[in-house]
């Protein structure tokens, strides 16, 4: 990847490495690079979550938008998806988020849209790092009447809502929903939605303060959430991430339900309504076993990319397809937008246990889990790719999988960033796959070092 862009936009620590002059210098880069073929003032939406680093980082961004004759329009506390959304909506020429997702409230980060609604490809992320880096003084600056202004959509949240609101042509009353809003950017726009759509609505971690964002809570701690769902006797529990565009779940029983499993109802579902665009679901290669035997048994084809959403958006823009998504939750109704969406996610799912009357329980068990191992094999830092190549490591690779006999794998996974090579097993016997496991990374740490 190249100097600031890393696979989903710029992250850092918020006023360490993401400072407020890197910030200025992406909003006058990104905004000269996405409008300079716009005839009229451009016009450019920002939204963020709920870090307390928000507020420093947006009047930096709208400072660079501003600096080059763009118009910024605040949309204040908004998900990721609902940028996605309102950028077309709007029909404004970008769109930017200020969030870190999942991570702690010390990082923050910076993601574009076009003026489609998806992520910028490397070629454009490329061009805004080659202006930053050698010709951020050499853009025009202009002045009096052609300095760009601000101006704050007040709407936008209710605006989101409608949209959401319209992606479903059932009521959801009767169904008591627990929601975990991870004290995120989905804390107004989640409870709202399922409310005016019927649900009894109960909801935790939803009173952000700038610095809870995401602690001991949403997709990424659902210990919480599961003890919520019993304690109130919910239908189903929904839990968020900071910046809503994960989506993962609870059934009934407190039990947990993975977006690889949400994939599979949803995919299983579309297709009975002839809705599956080429019966196909394009999942990463971290997905379980289970969502392809899945596939398998109701002839659904699960199309496999590396692990992140850009990916799994590449490839269903390649063939058409209108359901993708990843492990983690972050699922893509492309039909419906054009990034992971939690709340429309959550939609989705309590639209088929409406249609079809079955509980969350009943529903999961058209997925098997199989148990999962990763473990970390430690090797020399120049050598991480060389398991390709070793005979010795191949060959045990070999043996592992014909002893599987379709009924488990291998994934072998170089870290990006240490040196790390990441061996994962699935099969159906987890104590077994375990002293595989161990044996495989072992072997890997031996020959590697």
């Amino acid at each position: 990847m190249g100097k600031f862009f890393g696979t989903d936009g710029v992250r850092g620590v918020a006023n360490r490495e993401l400072t407020p002059e890197l910030v200025y210098k992406l909003g006058r880069a990104g905004a000269y690079v996405l409008t300079k073929e716009t005839n009229n003032t451009p016009k450019i939406i920002v939204g963020m979550d709920t870090r307390i680093s928000g507020d420093m980082l947006e009047s930096a961004l709208i400072a660079g938008i501003c600096s080059v004759g763009a118009s910024a329009v605040s949309l204040g506390i908004v998900p990721t998806p609902a940028v996605a959304h309102l950028v077309r909506e709007y029909k404004a020429d970008a769109g930017v988020v200020i969030s870190a997702s999942h991570n702690p409230v010390e990082d923050n980060g910076i993601k574009f849209f076009n003026s489609k609604g998806f992520k910028l490809p490397d070629e454009i992320e490329e061009q805004i790092e080659d202006i930053m880096v050698n010709s951020i003084d050499e853009i025009s600056r202009p002045i009096g009447e052609e300095v760009g202004s601000k101006t704050v959509e007040e709407d936008a949240v209710n605006d989101y809502i409608r949209f959401l609101k319209s992606t479903t042509d059932v009521t959801f009353d009767g169904l008591k929903v627990a929601i975990d809003c991870a004290n995120g950017a989905t804390y107004k726009a989640a409870p709202i939605t399922l409310h005016e759509l019927g649900a009894e609505v109960c909801a935790i971690h939803r009173e952000p303060d700038g610095t809870n964002i995401n602690k001991n809570c949403g997709s990424t701690h659902i210990e919480s959430l599961k003890e919520f769902v019993v304690e109130t006797k919910s239908d189903v529990g929904i839990a968020f991430d900071g910046d809503g565009d994960r989506c993962l779940a609870v059934d009934e029983n407190g039990d947990f339900v993975d977006g690889d499993q949400i994939m599979a109802i949803c995919g299983s579902y579309l297709k009975e309504q002839g809705k599956l665009k080429n019966d196909t679901i394009v999942a990463t290669v971290m997905s379980n076993l289970g969502l392809f035997i899945m596939g398998d048994k109701k002839g659904i084809n699960i199309e496999k990319t590396k692990v992140g959403d850009r990916y799994v958006l590449e490839k269903m823009l390649e063939n058409n397809d209108v359901l993708g998504g990843e492990q983690s939750g972050h699922i893509i109704f492309l039909d419906k937008n054009t990034t992971g969406d939690g709340i429309l996610t959550a939609i989705h799912l309590l639209t088929i246990m409406r249609k079809t009357g079955k509980k969350l329980s009943e529903l999961k068990q058209i997925m098997e889990v199989l148990p999962q191992v990763l473990i970390n094999a430690t090797v020399d830092r120049d050598k991480k790719e060389d398991y390709l190549s070793n005979e010795t490591i191949k060959a045990e690779i070999e043996r592992l999988e014909r002893k599987f006999e379709g009924q488990g794998r291998v994934l072998i996974r170089p870290s990006g960033t240490e040196p790390i090579v990441r061996v994962m097993l699935e099969g159906r016997n987890k104590n077994e796959i375990e002293k595989d496991a161990k044996k495989l990374a072992e072997l890997i740490e031996e020959l590697l070092k």
